[in-house]
């Protein structure tokens, strides 16, 4: 195996590793309660002891009850839900635009879908495989930074008037999914770099060896003509 292909394999894992990475934060509250993008711990006051915010909906867990989870769908209202559990105020702004901001949320399945389909190419062999692969790594790099960012800014409202306007004593903080986004975006972009580089430098490398090839037939002496 040469250089080459080592380091293309590298840009292979940096996708399939992406799209695990992605795939986790897919399945953060509701589907798995435990998982989420912002948690808050709910003050000693508060029925619960925590709330977790995910891709899909949310949880109230540590009731006596059990956990109580929201339906799972794109797009859903985190103020509102805090102003419910814990009587924290948001300005009507705040609201509308957490809201607003969840439905971005769409972005996180798109982009694992992308990620998984340039992790397939990737394993393709030829020139073309490879382009493709890395336009959907960079596809995927762009809608998984759309979405952090739509993340970032809707969490982080909730998160400061939560922590600074809160009476009830919760305290809102990120949780680890919001980090494996990161980590994947970084992963997506240097897997982008990677494939490209090394789908131009074996399409070199082929070009070269045509060239090369053409030079020896060229330099090879005529075939010998025998008298019978």
């Amino acid at each position: 195996m040469g250089v080459g292909t080592f380091i293309h394999h590298i840009g292979s894992a940096l996708l399939l590793l992406a799209t695990v990475m992605l795939l986790v934060v897919d399945v953060t509250a509701p589907v798995v309660g435990s998982l989420a993008i912002m948690r808050v711990n709910l003050g000693s006051g508060v029925p619960g002891s925590q709330v977790t915010f995910g891709t899909l909906g949310w949880c109230h867990r540590g009731l006596r009850g059990g956990d109580q989870c929201s339906p799972r769908h794109i797009g859903y209202n985190p103020a509102q839900v805090m102003t419910r559990i814990d009587g924290t105020h948001f300005t009507t702004a705040a609201e509308n635009t957490t809201a607003g901001l969840t439905r971005a949320m769409v972005l996180h399945p798109m982009a694992t879908a992308l990620c998984f389909i340039a992790f397939v190419l990737c394993l393709a062999t030829g020139i073309v495989g490879s382009l493709l692969a890395t336009f959907s790594s960079l596809l995927a790099f762009v809608f998984t930074i759309i979405a952090m960012i739509c993340d970032f800014v809707s969490f982080s409202i909730i998160r400061h008037d939560i922590n600074s306007n809160g009476r009830r004593g919760s305290r809102a903080e990120w949780g680890p999914a919001i980090w494996l986004m990161v980590v994947a975006a970084i992963f997506t972009l240097s897997a982008s770099v990677i494939v490209f580089i090394t789908c131009c430098a074996g399409r070199s490398k082929k070009s070269r060896g045509s060239r090369s090839k053409e030079g020896w037939n060229d330099l090879a002496p005529p075939p010998q003509q025998h008298p019978w």
